[in-house]
């Protein structure tokens, strides 16, 4: 999926008892399968660098899902010679389903589409960083398109061009029929390329690598799909941003388990260019979404209040646990305010410069 939950604390947009009844529908469903044991949800461990090969391995970060706060633990290892970050162990296939349920669908579908289907400038900005090297593309190949929100906000900026997307779930499919996108593809790209090869004067991939279980793949899928000339847009976390130290497992972007892999943005560019690509831009600032401390906060209140009613919990919370959630989340409204603000105006005007910026942006040309 190409878009992120980067907007802060979550707001119930259900009725609670439409939702009360979603989650106790669930919830045998997902105690039998925890019942089952974690262990078989991970690949072994890897004694290698994903990137590079090396075996200098080193943890960077040991967390928990902070975000649906289903069970399990997670590591983060860097590579010391590439300083690649990876999931060591990665989640398996029947892991990332676990996990990726009721994220972007089912339970969280309607709180998360409301979010993409808000965040219009954010989608026209992506689109217009393509204006000076290329102002009237024909076709557009958006990857990890979700229900296809970008590729309407783009269509303002490129009238003329024509949108499709592709995404591992069945937004694409939902977006081809809301006339987002012109062609909606299901599958994996690396799977789909050879047919369409050569066909896109553009294909991007925002917030989408971070995602693949094999990021090369992703990249050389991009290659085979682009037309000699047409370009390649990319926007993926930055793991050498100050905040993803100093926030640590609080960094909004480390978003585990989902995030898989942490590219530097040197590697990419080394990688870009060895498979025949030309780098024609690098951007810092412009990418950096100002919800980083906001962010942080509520992460911090919502793994210390109680939890909320979930199917992966064996029993609903009681009104005590209600009781004491809400008045946790009241008495952090002082320092969600601050943190909105910070980001905002102190903050977002020197990100790059501060080193904090939490997302790059590559530009490149198919040679």
């Amino acid at each position: 999926m190409s878009d992120e939950p980067e907007s802060g604390a979550p707001v119930t947009t259900r009725p609670e008892s439409s939702r009360s009844e979603e989650v106790a529908a669930l919830r045998p469903v997902y105690q039998a399968d925890l019942g089952k044991g974690l262990d078989r949800f991970f690949e072994p461990r890897r004694t290698t660098c994903p990137w590079c090969g090396s075996a200098r391995l080193k943890t960077r970060l040991r967390t928990t899902d902070l975000i649906q706060h289903k069970p399990g633990r997670f590591v983060l290892d860097r590579c010391q010679d590439c300083r690649h970050t990876f999931q060591n162990p990665r989640l398996n296939g029947e892991g990332l389903e676990f996990y990726y349920r009721d994220f972007y669908d089912g339970l969280g579908e309607k709180q998360l589409g409301n979010t993409f289907a808000g965040r219009t400038t954010m989608y026209r900005r992506r689109a217009e960083s393509l204006l000076p090297f290329a102002s009237a593309p024909k076709n557009w190949l958006d990857v990890g398109t979700g229900h296809g929100h970008f590729c309407e906000s783009a269509r303002t900026v490129y009238p003329g061009t024509t949108f499709d997307g592709l995404d591992f779930t069945d937004g694409a499919e939902l977006a081809e029929c809301a006339g987002r996108v012109e062609r909606g593809y299901r599958g994996s790209f690396p799977d789909l390329a050879p047919g369409l090869a050569g066909h896109y004067d553009v294909v991007s991939m925002f917030h989408y690598l971070e995602h693949s279980t094999e990021p090369d793949l992703e990249l050389t899928a991009a290659h085979q799909a682009i037309r000699p000339g047409g370009h390649l847009l990319i926007e993926v976390p930055d793991p050498d941003s100050r905040y993803a130290r100093l926030l640590g497992r609080f960094w909004l972007p480390w978003l585990q388990p989902q995030h898989l892999h942490f590219v530097p943005v040197g590697n990419l560019r080394d990688r870009l260019t060895d498979l025949g690509f030309t780098v024609l831009a690098e951007q810092h600032a412009e990418p950096h979404d100002p919800v980083d401390l906001l962010a942080a906060t509520w992460l911090c209140l919502d793994s210390a209040a109680p939890r909320d009613n979930l199917p992966w919990l064996p029993t609903p919370p009681g009104p005590l646990s209600r009781i004491l959630r809400g008045a946790m989340v009241i008495a952090g409204i002082p320092a969600l305010i601050l943190g909105t603000l910070l980001d905002r105006f102190a903050v977002k005007p020197v990100s790059h410069r501060l080193g904090v910026s939490n997302a790059y942006r590559l530009l490149a040309r198919r040679d």
